[in-house]
């Protein structure tokens, strides 16, 4: 991150698919989060919310300091209209970037960046843990 474009292909197509996972759960999470029906369950959704955008804001900062460009997002997945459903999906897509945000930490080799995704696979297996909770509460 010394002012040079860096040219790892693995790591930036991985920090891209990231970019995009993060910009995909901050707009379904609002949309879950207005589905939601209960005041608690909103208010943490909107939490998680919360730490995706800081996500989002750390890896776009990663990115820009890497290639001197901001990032172009796009939504990776489409947003299920029931509650019920997007808890599922939700809980699966957390569990899933928790294995990838480790497995970039172990193959990265820059300090800040291997923390950043360290802490981020931790704060997503704290969000999967809720969407877990939820998603049996909706169940019974």
């Amino acid at each position: 991150m010394n002012g040079y474009v860096y040219s790892d292909t693995r790591f930036m197509k991985d920090l891209e698919k990231a970019i995009n996972g993060e910009y995909s759960a901050i707009h379904c999470y609002a949309q879950l989060a207005h589905l939601a029906e209960k005041e608690n369950m909103r208010k943490q959704i909107l939490e998680i919310r919360q730490d995706e955008i800081k996500h989002f804001q750390q890896f776009e900062h990663i990115y820009f300091s890497l290639t001197g460009k901001r990032p172009q997002p796009k939504m990776s997945e489409k947003c299920p209209d029931d509650f019920k459903r997007g808890l599922e999906i939700a809980l699966q897509d957390e569990q899933q970037t928790v294995d990838f945000y480790l497995e970039i930490a172990d193959y990265i080799t820059i300090p800040f960046i291997k923390e950043t995704f360290r802490r981020a696979a931790a704060d997503e297996q704290n969000h999967a843990i809720w969407f877990l909770y939820y998603f049996l509460k909706e169940k019974s």
